[in-house]
């Protein structure tokens, strides 16, 4: 009698996932839980440029978090202002792990400038990352899907004034998003935007902790987990059928 076949792992590719403390780390953390393989996308030299520095260890204490839990986990650094990089890294991954059934957009370039001080060459730069690397990666995603097709979350933001480039970066990004879905929906893919509102993932300092804080109904600030478990269910099965959508999962914050 032959011994039944084990089910084949679906497989992620989630960005922005170096740190331990990241959104991206907790979505990882959560898919690997529910049974999928993940690719992981970092880029050390933008968070050596933020206040939060770099952990050159995360990776490593990530990958083997993940991998106790079941997951086979490649990890992959790629700098996304670099337009060949985006169909690089989605190559790379097939490489290594097989077709892709989730893309998890959670990387961004994020350094608040206004109207008057923000420079050509910040803009650039977070349209760069942003925006342009999110279509390529979303393109470069269908292109490869199989028959059974896929799902696609990105995330967003709600900023505006004085965060010029990111929040209007990610505004493009969020048109993109919808757009995907209406253009990929006939190959099976969703595509949704997700907005988590305030996550403290290191950037917050006590003052804004505190008056974050205090908008949130909950009485508390979102973690990575709260975020994680929305997109395990828009990478679902269970969640395919929501496409299109732009989700406001942040605890209240923006009612």
């Amino acid at each position: 009698m032959e011994s039944p076949q084990a089910a084949v792992r679906p497989v992620a590719l989630i960005t922005g996932a170096g740190r331990l403390a990241s959104i991206g780390a907790g979505i990882a953390r959560q898919l690997a839980a529910e049974g999928w393989d993940l690719v992981l996308a970092f880029w050390q030299d933008y968070d050596a440029r933020m206040p939060w520095g770099t952990e050159p260890d995360d990776v490593v204490r990530l990958t083997a978090e993940l991998e106790a839990i079941g997951a086979q986990v490649h990890v992959l650094s790629a700098d996304l202002q670099d337009p060949a990089v985006p169909g690089q890294l989605v190559a790379e991954s097939m490489r290594l792990a097989g077709p892709l059934q989730g893309l998890v957009l959670s990387h961004a370039e994020s350094v608040d400038s206004g109207i008057l001080d923000t420079s050509v060459e910040s803009f650039e730069r977070h349209f760069a990352v942003n925006t342009r690397a999110s279509w390529q990666l979303i393109a470069a995603f269908a292109r490869q899907a199989t028959d059974d097709g896929g799902a696609i979350v990105a995330l967003t933001s709600g900023h505006t004034a004085f965060n010029l480039p990111y929040g209007a970066s990610k505004g493009a990004l969020d048109r993109i998003v919808i757009a995907a879905a209406r253009e990929l929906g006939p190959q099976g893919i969703s595509a949704n935007v997700l907005n988590p509102g305030p996550v403290d993932t290191g950037w917050m300092d006590d003052e804004i902790r505190e008056a974050l804080t205090a908008q949130q109904p909950a009485g508390r600030l979102g973690t990575p987990a709260d975020v994680a478990g929305t997109v395990a269910f828009l990478l679902s099965p269970a969640g395919r059928w929501v496409s299109g959508q732009l989700i406001k999962s942040d605890g209240g914050f923006s009612a």
